[in-house]
């Protein structure tokens, strides 16, 4: 039952003692997180890492859990298109080399579902929200590669584009992340000169190898420019993640450095970059490039791309088939875990 609260003149003093030390100790509160959070950015200030164990705004904690397990959906979802051309590769040589960069591929997504798992994430959890559609992935993914060409397109332009994007996060502020990065750019430099060999060899050889050159690089180019994300004044993110130094450039200025280093490349293999306003501005010492079809861009993240629904569900048969193995793999774990103990 309710216990019913009286005021007598002998009590109200107390009563109200009591309301005021509440009183006292919400706003201690509320001022320790205040002292938590500047203490916090002043760190960051500092070029300081945030590691596991230190304080951390719950925003951040999430900002980082939502770009670290995305991160590691696009390196998975992204072995899917060249994982399709291996058995197809025109050599061998291009089949082991294509074979190891999908390993990497792999390998990239392990070190980051290892990573979001130290901010407190569960790495099932995560998975399963890519499956469910929650989750999203790099938007390039969601685009056919119906040609070898792509498989050289994909490693120029979008591992290219992604060097771009990751090298910076080698000095993000949380120390995981940052050291993860590390390798990952490191591989992924190799991904890029291995496609750009590709294309070169395809631009230099018969006109027809010329023009699927050509073809790929028409259809990955304005896809690759949309990898950078939105525009910076449409990008909700962006700032917040820029002040506690997640990210340190923001999209527009990454995705000018990608344009200005690749269509020298482009040129200098002898393709054309399939955009009629693209030209050179000698008093930005810059690239001026045309509009992209944002449309087009959130169409693809929302999940109405031309591949979307295929890759999702070969993510989601790839965890079914596997469960067999994973049981497997926890049973003989604890049998041997047993033994040890008995």
């Amino acid at each position: 039952m309710a216990k019913i609260i009286i005021f007598t003149e002998q009590n109200q003093y107390f009563y109200v003692y009591i309301f005021i030390a509440l009183l006292k100790l919400k706003n201690m509160k509320e001022i320790s997180l205040v002292e938590l959070e500047n203490r916090f950015q002043e760190k960051v200030d500092a070029e300081v890492r945030i590691e596991p164990n230190d304080w951390m705004p719950e925003e951040y904690r999430r900002t980082l859990i939502r770009q670290i397990s995305q991160h590691a959906h696009s390196e998975v979802v992204g072995m899917l298109p060249e994982g399709n051309w291996i058995t197809r590769a025109p050599n061998l040589r291009r089949k082991a080399v294509l074979l190891a960069k999908v390993q990497d591929e792999a390998g990239h997504g392990l070190y980051l579902y290892s990573a979001v798992e130290t901010l407190g994430a569960d790495r099932e959890s995560t998975i399963d929200d890519l499956h469910s559609g929650k989750a999203k992935y790099s938007s390039i993914f969601n685009y056919p590669t119906p040609t070898w060409a792509d498989m050289g397109a994909i490693g120029w332009l979008v591992d290219g584009a992604a060097i771009m994007n990751q090298v910076p996060l080698c000095r993000c502020s949380y120390g995981p992340y940052a050291r993860a990065m590390v390798r990952v750019c490191k591989e992924e430099s190799f991904h890029q000169r291995q496609g750009f060999e590709i294309i070169t060899v395809l631009a230099q050889g018969t006109p027809e190898q010329k023009a699927m050159a050509q073809d790929a690089l028409n259809r990955f180019w304005w896809p690759a420019l949309m990898m950078f994300g939105p525009n910076d004044d449409e990008s909700k993110h962006s700032k917040q993640s820029m002040k506690w130094k997640i990210k340190r450039l923001s999209n527009d200025d990454l995705r000018q450095q990608f344009v200005d280093v690749t269509v020298p490349q482009a040129e200098l293999i002898g393709l054309t970059i399939p955009d009629p306003d693209l030209k050179w501005n000698k008093e930005t010492g810059h690239y001026e490039f045309g509009a992209i079809n944002w449309d087009e861009f959130w169409q693809v993240v929302e999940g109405n791309g031309p591949c979307n629904h295929d890759r999702i569900k070969a993510r989601r048969e790839a965890k079914e088939n596997g469960m067999w193995v994973r049981e497997a793999a926890l049973a003989h774990a604890e049998k041997r875990a047993a033994r040890k103990t008995a």
